[in-house]
């Protein structure tokens, strides 16, 4: 690569992220033990330290701190690990060998093999389990009776799958053990059709209990909601019969209440309904990728799925659209009920402002009436001054008319007094306007 040219941070991480978790190279015969456990999404560290501990034990390199995969050789046993964002999967694959001539299918589990007080230390709970058996091309099919047999019944699926290359049988039941079963015969698979064909099937049965944890979600929920959309109808009748402003803040309030309560059901359940529908969607493609053949008088894995967990995806849809409807109807009656208290409002604040505008006519009327009493007091006290001023003027031998001095200086005081009142009223006025600016 050209030294001008620098590589984005990323590159190499993204690149590989394309390589990561591959396929397996499986080989019949074999059996696998599949867990995946429900841990959350703050319980990495804690899974990859699980995992550690059994590399520790078998002397093997464990996974590297920001490793979310890891494939390592244990001896008697191949530990395949992977971390999803609220769940971890640990699937041990070991070879048959030659043991199986004489031994029926499921007798035998790799999980025998695993430490059991390493499987007890694993974090989180067990959402999914299930052994896996592969048998080889050399083992006769197996007839209705066998099957029968190993599945505890007759309700199972089977299909021949991979384009003819392997037929496969799971019944998605949990036996005695507390697993699954999923028992496939080799026709003609190589090994990396064999390690895909067994991760897609393990996949299709995680990812299927993954997604039915939805559903009883919406069977906790369905009931409150219908609570919630009755009283929602109570309030909007009632909506209709309002009698005040009071009755409006009251109503508005219990609105209130029912939409924090629809919120809190809404946090956990739109998170939950959100990915069952992104599980379901994967074990939708999961089946697809089997390219399943019918077998004459056998239900496939697809029929089996669309039958059972369809409806119950449906129900958990159908749930989710109930709750966003009825959040949205809350929404909408909320909305209308503000508006009839703004309403409300601004009616009361258009009487307060029509009050205070009559109080300041009314005052500013008085306030002219005590300006004109004011002029007639002051010139009053003015005229009286000048009177005295002309009586005394006369007293020093000043030729005056006493009574015609003081009668021409009422209008002129008059005249004086109420310019100045007015002027002062004009600068108390213009002082006022340029505070408010």
């Amino acid at each position: 690569m050209p030294k001008t040219l620098r590589d984005h941070p990323q590159r190499h991480v993204l690149s590989a992220e394309l390589h990561a978790r591959p396929y397996a190279r499986l080989v019949a015969p074999l059996r696998a033990s599949h867990l995946a456990t429900l841990s959350g999404e703050g319980s990495t560290e804690a899974d990859r330290a699980q995992v550690a501990a059994l590399c520790a034990r078998f002397g093997v390199s464990p996974p590297g701190q920001s490793e979310n995969h890891l494939t390592v050789d244990l001896g008697p046993l191949q530990l395949k690990w992977e971390r999803h964002t609220e769940f971890s999967t640990y699937t041990f694959f070991q070879t048959a060998g030659d043991e199986g001539a004489g031994r029926q299918p499921f007798e035998r589990r790799a999980l025998d093999d695993v430490p059991q007080d390493w499987l007890c230390g694993i974090p989180g709970e067990m959402i999914a389990g299930i052994h896996v058996e592969m048998e080889d091309r050399r083992r006769p099919p197996r007839d209705a009776d066998d099957l029968r047999r190993i599945f505890k019944g007759d309700n199972y699926a089977g299909s021949l799958v991979s384009g003819g290359g392997a037929t496969a049988w799971m019944d998605f039941a949990i036996h005695d053990d507390g697993f699954g079963r999923i028992l496939i015969q080799d026709r003609r698979l190589g090994d990396r059709q064999g390690g895909r064909l067994v991760q897609r099937l393990l996949e299709i049965e995680t990812y299927r209990m993954m997604a039915l944890l939805a559903l009883p979600v919406a069977r906790e929920f369905g009931a409150r909601l219908s609570a919630g959309r009755d009283r929602l109808t109570e309030i909007n009748h009632r909506m209709l019969s309002l009698g005040g402003l009071d009755d409006e803040r009251r109503l508005l309030a219990e609105l209130t209440r029912l939409s924090a309560e629809i919120e809190e059901v809404a946090a956990p359940a739109v998170y939950r309904f959100g990915a069952a529908r992104a599980y379901y969607d994967l074990v939708q493609r999961r089946v697809a990728e089997l390219r399943e053949e019918r077998i004459e008088g056998l239900q496939t894995v697809d029929e089996f799925l669309e039958r059972r967990l369809a409806p119950a995806m449906r129900t958990c849809e159908a749930t989710a659209q109930r709750l966003e409807r009825l959040s949205t109807r809350v929404s909408r009656a909320s909305e209308l009920l503000r508006t009839r208290v703004d309403i409300q409002l601004e009616a009361q604040n258009s009487d307060l402002l029509r009050s205070m505008d009559r109080r300041a006519r009314l005052q500013l009327r008085l306030q002219e009436t005590v300006e004109g009493l004011s002029v007639a007091a002051i010139s009053y006290y003015l005229v009286g001054l000048v009177s005295y001023a002309a009586k005394g003027a006369k007293s020093f031998g000043l030729a005056l008319d006493v009574d015609l001095v003081t009668g021409l200086a009422i209008p002129v005081v008059v005249c004086a007094v109420g310019l100045g009142v007015l002027r002062l009223r004009r600068h108390i006025e213009k002082s006022e306007a340029w505070r408010r600016d």
